[in-house]
């Protein structure tokens, strides 16, 4: 009886994993690896992105905000086509995690090949051909100066620079900046992040009291966010008021 119970245990699993079917259609791209296909947000598995308002250095040692034109790039080279995406998990946030592909082609290859994202070791090695092919080729960030997504995303001091161009003296404290001007950095992103005086951080959605009076500057802890996920993400908590 015993044997015929374990024996049976594949079985009973085998539905739970069939039924994670793929999705489809036209997405909305949110960053380079964030995009949501009508009801379902999904997160690109084996890669990291910059994020919207990431900063990197270009040849010159000037600031450029990779994050948009990684999204951008993304965008331009898939125009309006559909996507299909292999599901693959659901992380800590609800989104799924997946492997998606346009016309046949694997998007994160893509990503990670014209140099717009890291292959995520964290989680995956799928990529790191594809990173080192990028890397020799000094394609998109790894032309200039900048941090692994994963890094500035926890502003970590300790980070590696990384990247073609000789980097100046102050490139840590620029690259974990954010392009937090006085203006979005997308018209997509308004939700603004900053630290209050516990070391707290908080977000502001446009609708909030003090909104208005949050003002943004290049510093560390005031950043815009392009959702409520990513402001999430980053520790933040959303404002009492």
């Amino acid at each position: 009886m015993l044997k015929k119970f374990l024996f049976a245990i594949p079985l009973l699993l085998l539905p739970a994993f069939a039924s994670a079917a793929d999705v489809t259609g036209v997405p909305k791209i949110r960053d380079g690896d964030q995009l949501q296909i009508g009801g379902t947000r999904i997160r690109l598995g084996g890669i990291d992105a910059p994020s919207s308002d990431q900063l990197c250095l270009n040849t010159k040692g000037e600031r450029w905000t990779c994050g948009i034109a990684a999204r951008d790039e993304l965008i331009r080279h898939v125009g309006d086509k559909p996507w299909t995406c292999h599901t693959r998990q659901t992380d800590r946030r609800g989104r799924t995690v997946a492997r998606c592909e346009v016309d046949g082609e694997d998007i994160q290859k893509w990503m990670v090949k014209n140099g717009w994202a890291l292959s995520y070791v964290r989680f995956s090695h799928d990529y790191d051909a594809d990173e080192k092919a990028a890397r020799e080729a000094k394609a998109g960030m790894w032309q200039g100066a900048f941090i692994a997504p994963w890094d500035w995303r926890v502003r970590n001091k300790k980070t590696a620079i990384l990247g073609a161009a000789k980097a100046p003296d102050t490139a840590k404290a620029i690259l974990l900046a954010s392009a937090s001007g006085s203006v979005a950095p997308s018209p997509d992103c308004t939700i603004k992040g900053n630290v209050n005086r516990s070391g707290e951080c908080i977000y502001h959605k446009p609708t909030s009291r003090w909104y208005a009076k949050i003002q943004m500057n290049v510093v560390k802890g005031t950043r815009w966010f392009c959702s409520v996920d990513d402001a999430e993400a980053a520790g933040c908590r959303e404002t009492k008021r």
